[in-house]
C-alpha cells in the first residue's frame, strides 16, 4: 500500500487577493499557538463557545467570498458555523506572527478584526516572546497590554509569572504558559 502525501494548503483571501500561507509555520509558532489554544479550550469546557486553532475560515465580509484563517478564534454562535467556515463575529482572535505574515497581522488583519467588531485581539511573537493585547473600545482597538518576556529572576523586569486574562472569559494564563517551548 502506498501512502500519498498531500501538501496542506493554507491561504487567506483579502479583498479578492489570495495570500499563500504555506509552508507550515515554525515549530515555535505551532507550540506557542497550541499553548494558548489549550488554555482557552480548558477554560471553555463548560461553555457553548468553541475555540479553533488554524482550522476554520473566518468569513468576515458577508458581501464577498473573502476569508481569514486565524491562528486562534473563539466562536460563540454555533449557528454561524457552516462547513469549515464561521460567519459570525468572534469574541477573541489571536494571530501568531511569523516573518511572512507580520505586516498583514499588524495592519490589514487587525483592521479587519476591528471593523468586524472582534472584542479582543492578540498579536503573539514566539521568536521575540512578545504579546500585544488589544481591546475594542468605541469601535477602535486600544493596546491595553504589551509584554516582552524577561525570564531572568534576578532582573527587576522579571515577568514570566505575569498573568493575562481574556476580557470576555474567566480564562487566565501566565506568560510562561504561553511561551514555554
Amino acid at each position: 500500500m502506498t501512502l500519498v502525501q498531500r501538501d496542506r494548503v493554507r491561504d487567506e483571501k483579502i479583498n479578492g487577493e489570495i495570500f499563500d500561507m504555506s509552508p507550515s509555520p515554525s515549530f515555535q509558532h505551532s507550540v506557542v499557538t497550541n499553548n494558548i489554544n489549550c488554555k482557552i479550550r480548558d477554560g471553555l469546557k463548560d461553555s457553548l463557545c468553541l475555540v479553533f486553532m488554524e482550522n476554520i475560515d473566518y468569513k468576515y465580509d458577508p458581501e464577498s467570498d473573502d476569508y481569514l484563517e486565524p491562528d486562534i478564534i473563539i466562536c460563540c454562535d454555533r449557528s454561524k458555523i457552516k462547513g469549515n467556515s464561521y460567519y459570525g463575529t468572534p469574541k477573541f482572535v489571536a494571530e501568531t506572527i511569523s516573518p511572512s505574515t507580520v505586516k498583514r497581522d499588524r495592519t490589514i488583519k487587525k483592521d479587519i478584526y476591528e471593523k468586524a467588531g472582534v472584542d479582543e485581539y492578540w498579536i503573539v511573537s514566539p521568536v521575540e516572546r512578545a504579546l500585544e493585547i488589544y481591546y475594542l473600545n468605541d469601535g477602535k482597538y486600544e493596546l491595553v497590554e504589551s509584554y516582552i518576556v524577561e525570564d531572568d529572576e534576578k532582573s527587576e523586569h522579571y515577568n514570566l509569572k505575569t498573568e493575562v486574562t481574556l476580557r470576555c472569559f474567566p480564562i487566565t494564563m501566565t506568560l510562561e504558559d504561553i511561551f514555554t517551548i
